[in-house]
């Protein structure tokens, strides 16, 4: 497991908050998976334009899907995505949120960011240890959690996402029929 820390991942997080406490984040973490495969896995054509997108980036270790829609790319396709690899989600709105591991299409744990003691999967205690290290094993209202879990994400798949990938060209899409 690598060593990632919620400090590597705050920027990321201010991405895709605007500042005032809304965040609207779909982030997935997928071993070993080249972009333009993690795309044809969920039947996302690259180049088209539609109401909703996804954005895969390529990262050390893996491919970076950030989700432009309503998280559903990664909700209509765990299986597909994590099929023969590990892929973890961070979603967090102003609705929900959670983070989910997936090991060979299996959920091996799903639990709020807010309320781990929720959590469900078949291995719910999964990385315990790095969980605890992190923060993340307790329901917290005080703290902001979604750099840890993207840290957790990161160390849990060994997927590294710096924003030096962020700030390459990724390959888009639409994900309108994914909705």
């Amino acid at each position: 497991m690598s060593d990632a820390t919620a400090g590597e991942y705050e920027w990321l997080y201010q991405e895709f908050t605007d500042g005032a406490g809304d965040t609207w984040l779909c982030i997935s973490f997928v071993q070993g998976i080249l972009p333009r495969e993690v795309l044809r896995r969920i039947d996302v054509v690259p180049g088209t334009v539609g109401d909703f997108g996804v954005e895969a980036y390529t990262a050390d270790g893996g491919t970076v899907l950030i989700d432009y829609g309503w998280g559903t790319s990664v909700d209509a396709a765990p299986g597909l995505l994590s099929s023969g690899t590990t892929m973890a989600t961070v979603f967090a709105t102003i609705k929900r949120d959670n983070f989910s591991l997936l090991i060979e299409g299996d959920l091996i744990t799903k639990f709020d960011l807010y309320g781990y003691s929720y959590r469900h999967g078949d291995i719910p205690e999964h990385l315990l240890a790095d969980l605890q290290e992190l923060g993340l094993d307790r329901d917290d209202l005080t703290e902001n959690p979604i750099p840890r879990a993207l840290a957790f994400a990161s160390s849990a798949t060994g997927v590294r996402f710096w924003r030096r990938h962020f700030a390459q060209d990724a390959l888009t899409g639409a994900s309108d029929h994914l909705q």
